[in-house]
């Protein structure tokens, strides 16, 4: 038996409860994994409240961190005992044991510790496909310049660390003095509080009136019209998220009349659909990790029990860094 988090209708937070599930043995292509942390995404956010409609019941969590119990028929990249994390399809890392696809399992290096693992899978990952899979025509030169829409949060925070390394100059944007001051702390080169500021005006000043080649937003309806301004010609639009929102609709003939622009909407799981891919995004990113170029900040950290309250804050914009449940 595993105690897990479960919904049985889309809502708030109050419609997460904690159930008792049986566990049983892998099949072909599947893992057995006893969880030793569990990361906390907005994309579980939107899987709870309906903004993704799944099938109920419905299990919640994508990434997570753990001990490899037993490996199914097919399965050659890990065994049982290895230490492992992954940020996978289908939902259901809030638990304490599961039976899982084991495509996008990866074993963990030992220099990298279980909240480590379990807060950096998702994140990481997205950050990795972002800055080095979803480039702007010509791509990324070091000093070139991009903009970052919730720069202090999880993604947010390992992009600061990761485009300084690469010799980027990221522009991040946040809600809060303290926010602005953290992702500068952690790599960017600039920085705005778009609660007191207007960013578009600024991002122009910041590059001399010539616009970003790349904005990266993971916020939606409220940041989506002026980074389109912020925008060089040419440049690429790449949104990854809606936390505000989705933005609202419109007319394809605005990218011709701003700049001849492009528009691209990621998600993670497309990228990782293979095997392959998934290992070679990871190993990227535990080397940025292992080397000190990157570090993963966990600022939250609350008991399974509390997720609820995890929720809540992480949905008020009170978190910063990643959030990892304890078990």
């Amino acid at each position: 038996m595993s105690k897990a988090v479960r919904i049985d209708r889309h809502g708030g937070p109050e419609e997460m409860k904690i159930v008792e599930v049986t566990v049983g043995e892998p099949g072909p292509g599947e893992i057995r994994i006893r969880h030793k942390a569990v990361g906390l995404n907005f994309i579980d956010v939107y899987q709870r409240s309906g903004v993704y409609q799944l099938p109920m019941p419905l299990s919640l969590g994508m990434e997570a961190s753990g001990v490899v119990e037993a490996v199914g028929a097919g399965v050659t990249h890990l065994k049982a005992g290895d230490r492992a994390a992954y940020a996978s399809q289908p939902p259901g890392s809030y638990c304490e044991v599961r039976v899982m696809p084991a495509k996008c399992v990866c074993k963990l290096p030992d220099a990298i510790d279980f909240d480590t693992g379990a807060a950096m899978m998702l994140k990481g990952l997205t950050a990795q496909y972002l800055l080095k899979k979803t480039l702007p025509q010509g791509g990324l030169a070091k000093g070139d310049f991009v903009l970052f829409h919730a720069a202090a949060g999880g993604v947010g925070l390992i992009a600061c660390q990761w485009a300084k390394a690469l010799g980027l100059q990221l522009i991040g944007t946040a809600g809060s003095d303290q926010k602005c001051a953290l992702a500068k702390e952690l790599g960017a080169a600039h920085v705005i509080n778009y609660s007191k500021e207007d960013f578009l005006p600024r991002v122009k000043e910041i590059t001399g009136g010539k616009g970003v080649k790349v904005v990266y937003d993971s916020v939606g309806k409220d940041t989506w019209d002026k980074s389109l301004d912020c925008l060089q010609p040419f440049g690429l639009m790449a949104s990854f998220g809606n936390s505000s929102g989705p933005p609202t609709p419109f007319a394809p003939g605005i990218l011709g009349a701003k700049g001849s622009l492009y528009v691209t909407r990621q998600t993670l799981f497309t990228h990782i659909s293979s095997r392959e891919s998934t290992q070679a995004m990871a190993d990227d990113l535990f080397e940025a990790v292992t080397s000190g170029k990157v570090k993963i900040r966990i600022d939250q950290r609350y008991p399974l029990e509390q997720v609820q309250q995890a929720h809540r804050d992480l949905e008020a914009r009170k978190t910063t860094g990643c959030t990892v449940l304890t078990l």
